[in-house]
């Protein structure tokens, strides 16, 4: 009796499982007979019935998907605006110091009797805030005595040159060009010999 119990509980589990991979809601039965009807019954589920279950499974995993990707490019955006929001923070930050220093300069200028100090302690600020712009990826061009490219140099006028050695050469700089990490920021604004 014990042996027909445990076999009835195993036909069991293997009905539940095969209801289960069919998407069948098994039935609680007392004995084999029983168990063989619901077979039937899981056996006789049209097709039509199959891919509509199986239609209704993918679906739902489509909806789901779509609304955690929804989710995602809201994050995301949300995660750009900030970013663009708060991207020149430490650069500001790093130049509030020399902001300071102007303004200390500009105060000095107004008591001042010599103009000596003066002018090298603005040239002390503009080397503070040169280095801070540095130190964040920014390089000043070279440009005057170079050949002209127009891939770096914008050429505002085109003057005689004052030997052959400089034809086609930069021979004035009007507005220097900056690098930022490699890649042209600002073009430099040149007077090119002729």
């Amino acid at each position: 009796m014990a042996k027909n119990k445990r076999k009835q509980d195993n036909e069991k589990e293997i009905m539940d499982e095969h209801a289960a991979a069919h998407d069948v809601q098994p039935t609680e039965t007392a004995d084999t007979g029983n168990k063989v009807n619901e077979e039937q019954n899981a056996h006789e589920q049209t097709p039509e019935q199959l891919l509509a279950a199986e239609l209704a499974v993918a679906n739902d995993k489509y909806v789901r998907l779509y609304a955690e990707f929804e989710n995602y490019k809201r994050r995301i955006s949300k995660e750009r605006l900030e970013l663009m929001q708060t991207a020149g923070k430490e650069i500001i930050a790093s130049l509030l110091p020399v902001i300071d220093d102007f303004e200390r300069a500009l105060k000095a200028f107004e008591t001042a009797k010599e103009l000596g100090p003066l002018k090298e302690g603005v040239s002390l600020v503009g080397h503070k805030l040169k280095s801070i712009l540095a130190n964040q990826g920014l390089k000043e061009m070279e440009s005057i005595g170079k050949p002209f490219d127009a891939e770096l140099q914008e050429a505002i006028t085109n003057i005689p040159a004052p030997n052959d050695e400089l034809k086609g050469k930069v021979i004035d700089e009007v507005e220097k060009g900056y690098f930022l990490h490699g890649k042209v920021l600002r073009h430099a604004k040149v007077v090119v010999g002729s």
